[in-house]
């Protein structure tokens, strides 16, 4: 399977329906379609070979998904970039797994020279823009116009379809690989489960390059539906959209929900064109979820667990979130396993443990990667007997729904974006005043969780919150950086010298059923 053949059939079976909406910019599948097919043998002749990574820098777009589909096409492999990253942090994606053509869209320009400066490859840079391209920059548009169209590469199977980063225990990212077997399978895996609406209108406010927004872009594709697009979440925005376009499913995050919700112009607008609502990235609150199905009566509600080493694990449809089933608190549950997907909650020996006995959700399925790129010790420590390991704490009822209450793995899950512990304290740990460092996430209102640094400074030195802060913004995504901060004289160790992580957390989570938000 390749991810493009999603592509041939809607163009073979409807190819004037309209695929992309973006600011009243519409494109039939058979625009869409010659345009992916002259932007891949521009990429061609850019010097992009099979298997060659090619990236993205933009907010969401028509262009986004454009480019996505001519990077398969012409035989590359895409990386899309996260937009809330630093040039440091953008650096290091690029460098890390060699990327050679980056594109780069109004938002991030001011970005484009500190890229060209420190990237070990200086890449190939296009812009996406509707105006002149910057010096030094080739134009997405003209590249287009341009090129002839080349034949789809068809590479498929096994063949490394994207590398997604996703933070690192050890403070670094960590390229995650998919291949477009494995894309497809997890794809197919959570459409099985929550079939497409028939004649769909989808609209995209999760960024593309989580995979959550990935897995929703491959699902309209392969359904041949309309992707309505927005450059990211505006309350506002969104009603406007869902109004005008009669959005027909959202795919939101437990803080988009809220804020969706609780927007003055909420009452207002007409979203009867509503039928489903799919969430997930984050637990969501009892309060939250029944709010917000109070106030969209007649949607279905659908939440879907997976991260990106495995896009989907478990399933929760809309039939757990009816009265009956929020009655036995399945609505607050990760779901089951998926079709095809074999799920166990097991010990740290691997060993599967009693039913309401907490322990590590294992996955294994056709959809988990193959590994991470250039990191064999992190591959083998995720991947092992079969399993991959998730780094989730939870347990499983006697009908098989799992419940999540913790996180093994040292990870924060602020407003859908995770953020990795280590990453943060390396960081900290670079300041010059600072002797160690500990972050753990605490809960948050509107994010669900929040960054906070422990800090014990080095003798006679002294540093502000703010210093720290700012120390941190110059190397981090504003996302990973400290919300709060405290010092201590000393940090809670292990006898072998382990900061001990869930003794800081324990007086922020007391009360709590879970320890995660």
């Amino acid at each position: 399977m390749y991810l493009t053949r999603a592509l041939h059939r809607s163009l073979q079976q409807q190819p004037d329906e309209i695929v992309t909406i973006f600011r009243g910019r519409r494109r039939s599948y058979r625009e869409f379609c010659a345009r992916v097919a002259r932007l891949a043998g521009a990429l061609q002749a850019l010097g992009m070979r099979p298997n060659d990574r090619v990236g993205i820098l933009a907010q969401n777009s028509d262009r986004y998904l454009e480019f996505a589909m001519a990077a398969w096409w012409g035989g590359g492999v895409l990386n899309p970039v996260n937009v809330r990253w630093s040039v440091p942090e953008v650096v290091y994606s690029l460098d890390d797994c060699d990327t050679g053509i980056l594109v780069v869209d109004d938002q991030f320009l001011p970005m484009a020279d500190g890229i060209r400066a420190t990237a070990r490859r200086e890449p190939v840079l296009i812009h996406a823009g509707d105006g002149d391209a910057p010096a030094g920059m080739l134009s997405y548009e003209r590249l287009i116009d341009d090129a002839a169209p080349v034949p789809d590469a068809e590479r498929g199977g096994d063949d490394l379809a994207i590398v997604m980063y996703t933070g690192g225990t050890t403070g670094f990212p960590k390229g995650v690989m998919q291949t477009h077997s494995s894309l497809w399978c997890g794809t197919l895996q959570r459409m099985a489960d929550t079939p497409p609406l028939k004649g769909g209108r989808v609209l995209h406010t999760n960024p593309f390059f989580h995979i959550a927004a990935i897995a929703r872009v491959l699902m309209q594709f392969i359904a041949g539906e309309t992707h309505v697009i927005l450059p990211s979440f505006e309350a506002r925005e969104v009603l406007e959209t869902i109004e005008r376009e009669r959005i027909t499913e959202l795919g939101m995050v437990p803080t988009t929900i809220q804020m969706l919700i609780h927007h003055p112009d909420f009452p207002s607008r007409d979203l009867g064109s509503v039928q489903r609502l799919g969430y997930g990235a984050s637990p969501i609150s009892a309060a939250v979820l029944e709010q917000a199905m109070e106030k969209l009566p007649g949607v279905e509600f659908a939440h879907s667990y997976g991260m990106t080493e495995s896009m989907i694990v478990t399933t929760n449809p809309p039939g757990n979130h009816g009265s009956t089933a929020r009655a036995q608190g399945l609505h607050l549950s990760a779901g089951c396993a998926g079709i095809g997907i074999e799920v166990k909650i097991a010990d740290a020996e691997g060993n599967e443990v009693p039913r309401g006995t907490v322990g590590e959700i294992l996955v294994r399925s056709g959809g988990v990667t193959p590994g991470y790129w250039n990191r064999p010790e992190d591959t083998a420590r995720a991947l092992r007997d079969g399993w991959l390991h998730t780094g989730d704490g939870a347990y499983m009822n006697e009908q098989g729904y799992i419940f999540i209450v913790d996180r093994i793995k040292d990870m924060i899950v602020s407003g859908g974006e995770n953020v990795y512990s280590a990453e943060v304290e390396n960081v900290i740990g670079r300041h010059p005043a600072v002797a160690m460092s500990a972050v753990i996430g605490v809960p948050h209102e509107k994010w669900g969780e929040a960054v906070h640094a422990v800090v014990v400074l080095k003798a006679g030195a002294q540093a502000t919150e703010e210093e720290i802060r700012e120390h941190c913004r110059a190397h981090i995504a504003g996302y990973k950086c400290p919300k709060s901060i405290e010092f201590r004289q000393a940090l809670p160790l292990s006898g072998a010298g382990k900061i001990l992580k869930r003794d800081l957390r324990a007086p922020h989570w007391e009360g709590k059923a879970r320890a995660v938000n």
